[in-house]
C-alpha cells in the first residue's frame, strides 16, 4: 500500500509560486489575499492560521476581516465591494457557512470573478462545467487534481467514483474529471448499490462529509482511494474512509490529517499568485 501524502504536493506547488512571486515583486507588486470571516468558529480560525503560514512562508500576503455574528447584509456586501475595488488584494476568500441571517447566494456573486480565488461564483462555477480553464476552480477539488497529477496517476479512460454531490467538492470534481478523459460516476449516501459502484471503479473519491463510512466491504486490491473528508470521531480527525480497514487492501490512499485537506492552502496561494498575474496583464492592457 503507499501511503499519497499531501505535504510533498504542497511544497511543489508552493516551490513554483515563489518563483512567479518574485518576478511579481519585481514589478512592484505583492500577491495579497483578503479573508472575509464573520465570527470566529474554531475550524475557520485554524484554517485561517495554515493560509497564514503558507503565504508568508513565501512573501505573499493575507488581511484578514473579522466581521462579529451580528454583522448585518448590507455591512458584509459593503466589505466584499470594497475589496472588490482595492487594486492591492488579489483574491478574496469568504469563509463558509454565513450565520442564517445572511444570504449566502447573494453574497457569492457579489465577490469579483477575478479575485474570487475558492470559485464561490456562478460565473467560475460555469468555467467549470464548460470545461474552461478561465476561471479558477475551488480548493478542494484542485487539491484532489493536484494531488493525483504528482503523484502520476493516470485517469484517461479510468472509471472513478465520487460519493458526495456537494457544489464545494463532488459536483465540480466529477467535472474536472471529465476533462481529463476519465468516466466518472457520481454517487452519494443515498445511491443504490453503492458498494458495487465503489468496487467496480479504479479510483475512488470519498466526500461525502460522513465518518468512516468506507470500508473493507467497499474495496478491492488494484484501487487508489483519495479520502477527502474531515470528521470527528469523538476527539479524533479522521476521514469519510475508515483507513485501517482498508489501507492493507487498496493500492493506494490518502491518510487524514495529512492527505487532500495539507494541499488546499498551497491552491489557494497559487490561484491568488495567477490572480495577481491576471490583473497585472489587465493593468498593462489598459496602459496601451
Amino acid at each position: 500500500m503507499k501511503k499519497l501524502l499531501g505535504l510533498p504536493v504542497a511544497n511543489a506547488i508552493t516551490e513554483a509560486c515563489k518563483k512567479d512571486i518574485k518576478l511579481l515583486s519585481e514589478k512592484g507588486i505583492t500577491p495579497k489575499i483578503a479573508i472575509v470571516r464573520v465570527g470566529a468558529r474554531d475550524d475557520d480560525i485554524a484554517y485561517e492560521c495554515g493560509i497564514i503560514k503558507r503565504f508568508s512562508s513565501v512573501g505573499a500576503m493575507v488581511d484578514v476581516h473579522e466581521l462579529p455574528d451580528v454583522t448585518g447584509q448590507e455591512k458584509l456586501e459593503e466589505t466584499i465591494i470594497a475589496l472588490n475595488n482595492d487594486t492591492d488584494v488579489h483574491g478574496i476568500l469568504l469563509f463558509l457557512p454565513l450565520p442564517k441571517t445572511l444570504s449566502t447566494a447573494r453574497i457569492k456573486n457579489i465577490i469579483a470573478p477575478i479575485k474570487d480565488v475558492d470559485c464561490m461564483s456562478y460565473i467560475n462555477t460555469a468555467a467549470i462545467f464548460e470545461g474552461s480553464d478561465s476561471g479558477y476552480a475551488p480548493c478542494t477539488p484542485q487539491a484532489v487534481m493536484e494531488l493525483m497529477n504528482f503523484y502520476g496517476i493516470e485517469l484517461t479512460g479510468k472509471k472513478v467514483t465520487v460519493i458526495g454531490r456537494s457544489m464545494v467538492v463532488g459536483r465540480p470534481l466529477s467535472m474536472m474529471l471529465v476533462s481529463k478523459n476519465a468516466t466518472v460516476t457520481l454517487c452519494h449516501t443515498k445511491t443504490l448499490n453503492l458498494i458495487d459502484e465503489c468496487k467496480s471503479a479504479d479510483i475512488i473519491i470519498a466526500c461525502a462529509g460522513k465518518a468512516k463510512m468506507l470500508d473493507a466491504s467497499f474495496v478491492r486490491p488494484g484501487q487508489i482511494v483519495i479520502d477527502v473528508g474531515i470528521n470527528m470521531d469523538g476527539d479524533t480527525l479522521c476521514g469519510d474512509v475508515y483507513y485501517e480497514s482498508v489501507n492493507d487492501i487498496v493500492e493506494a490512499i490518502t491518510p487524514v490529517p495529512g492527505g487532500v485537506g495539507v494541499v488546499t492552502t498551497s491552491v489557494l496561494l497559487k490561484n491568488t499568485v495567477r490572480s495577481a498575474y491576471s490583473e497585472k496583464a489587465i493593468q498593462m492592457e489598459e496602459s496601451l
